[in-house]
């Protein structure tokens, strides 16, 4: 039986209260373990230790030596592939062939690609007449925030874990990693890697525990926590953001989204099925940036409809293991209920089930895990809730347009501004409709294609802040002006 005890200062330690829940494998509902909750005295030994290594070491080191450990780190996760890539898949269910090529090695390319990045990036400086007939110099220089929260999700736990934890360390702050209750077992496995690795104690530290009164709130709430940094939904957000408010500590958001696809007639079909397909349901729907309502020039409707159905129809589901399965479980049984409500929901709001809608048949093994089938809608109401709220699950709805003016107004018709992607071989069109959506991305011809130097976040109540590349030069540290009199 695994234990997933909390890593301090260094240290794998057990909750003084003795309190733990069960971590289950979604794949089977089996048990993989028990993950120990931390409490206030956890949180605060974890924020006291982060604080400590940067008054001690890691304060005092050269940017140099800090990049040159986190290559390691990177290096060593790669190092230890199959390790993570175990743990990462009996968490989340996902099949190998996913997280070996997305998961794992990008989770671990975030510590090299953001250290190269900050490192390299120049601040301002200006030369000032002063009215003596003199001059002054001003240049500006950035410090590290200090202690970083970081709340990471389920959905993707060691990339979106490491994409906010590089460029917080290579910054030069300490980090107390809160990561979701669903997968514990990534972030546990880093403090192995971060101690190989010659990390000083105390700048890389994992709590568990749940949100409300648990390791969540009292991680946000502590006093000695300079900024804290959330991917999740949006509820969840508002009340970081309300305990941030206590000390002004900064904060990066990343909320929740209802992201739309726009597909014109003359797009390239192909593209736009494949780009489509991926965006609904690769890693079972459970991608914030994904695609849930998807809109289609009336003369080609039809086709895509069908085309998209047969696409679906070659999913394969099943195992992690099993190199041909391109489709899991969702993370959990909790999940799986809030899905297989909104899938019920789409039926009594009258939708037209394309494909899907219901949990399939896994065999007796299996079908006490977290299955349920990927699925299209059509005929919903633009007012329905599931066109509406936020499922994180693979379902999407499709609807006619008629207009490109029609088409914007639809798409920025929700309180969710994250992302949206545009399919249409028209230049001026993609710029022109790219440039009216209401979201922090749009991708045109294309989804989930990122550069790390780009910026990266949300409009409306899909988040607050931008991260990536140099963006997040401006959540990771202070600016200070130094004005020097000559």
């Amino acid at each position: 039986m695994k234990e997933f005890k909390h890593f301090i200062n260094g240290q794998y330690v057990a909750s003084e209260s003795g309190c733990t829940f069960e971590n289950r494998n979604p794949v089977d509902n089996s048990l993989i373990g028990m993950i120990h909750e931390a409490g206030e005295s956890e949180v605060a030994a974890a924020v006291a230790a982060a604080k400590a290594a940067m008054d001690g070491p890691w304060g005092k080191m050269s940017q140099a030596e800090r990049i040159r450990l986190l290559d390691n780190v990177a290096n060593r996760i790669n190092e230890r592939f199959d390790e993570f890539l175990d743990a990462e898949c009996k968490d989340t269910g996902k099949p190998h062939k996913i997280a070996s090529h997305i998961d794992i090695p990008r989770g671990a390319a975030n510590f090299k690609a953001f250290s190269e990045t900050l490192a390299n990036h120049p601040t301002e400086a200006f030369k000032l007449g002063t009215p003596d007939g003199s001059s002054a110099l001003n240049y500006g220089h950035r410090t590290p925030k200090g202690v970083i929260a970081v709340i990471s999700p389920w959905n993707l736990p060691l990339l979106l874990m490491t994409w906010k934890v590089g460029p917080a360390l290579a910054c030069g702050n300490t980090v107390v990693v809160k990561p979701s209750e669903e997968t514990p077992a990534t972030a546990t496995l880093l403090g192995e890697v971060m101690n190989e690795c010659g990390v000083p104690e105390g700048v890389y530290n994992v709590v568990h525990g749940f949100g409300g009164d648990s390791a969540g709130a009292y991680l946000t709430a502590h006093p000695d926590v300079n900024a804290i940094t959330f991917t999740g939904e949006t509820r969840t957000g508002e009340i970081i953001m309300r305990a941030a408010s206590v000390g002004l500590r900064n904060i990066s958001l990343e909320c929740g989204g209802k992201n739309p696809g726009i597909v014109f007639a003359d797009c390239d079909m192909d593209k736009a099925i494949e780009g489509t397909m991926r965006s609904a349901f690769v890693n079972c729907g459970q991608v914030c940036l994904g695609t849930e309502r998807v809109y289609v020039e009336r003369p080609i409707f039809d086709e895509f409809v069908q085309r998209l159905k047969e696409s679906v129809e070659k999913l394969k589901i099943g195992v992690p293991e099993d190199p041909n399965v391109d489709f899991g479980p969702l993370v959990s049984q909790e999940h799986k209920e809030k899905v297989m409500s909104y899938y019920a929901l789409a039926e009594e709001e009258g939708a037209t089930v394309v494909i899907g809608g219901g949990v399939p048949d896994m065999g007796t093994e299996l079908n006490c895990g977290a299955w349920v089938e990927p699925t299209i809608w059509t005929g919903l109401s633009d007012d329905a809730r599931v066109v509406t709220e936020e499922i994180f699950g693979p379902c999407c709805h499709i609807r006619p347009f008629d207009t490109e003016e029609e088409v914007i107004q639809l798409a920025n018709d929700t309180k969710y501004g994250l992302a949206a992607a545009i399919w249409t071989e028209n230049s001026s069109r993609a710029s022109r409709v790219a440039e009216s959506m209401d979201v922090g991305i749009a991708w045109v011809n294309s989804w989930f294609l990122r550069d790390l130097r780009t910026a990266f976040g949300g409009a409306k109540e899909s988040g607050i802040g931008r991260e990536g590349g140099v963006h997040g030069l401006e959540f990771y540290t202070e600016l200070k002006n130094i004005c020097i009199k000559l």
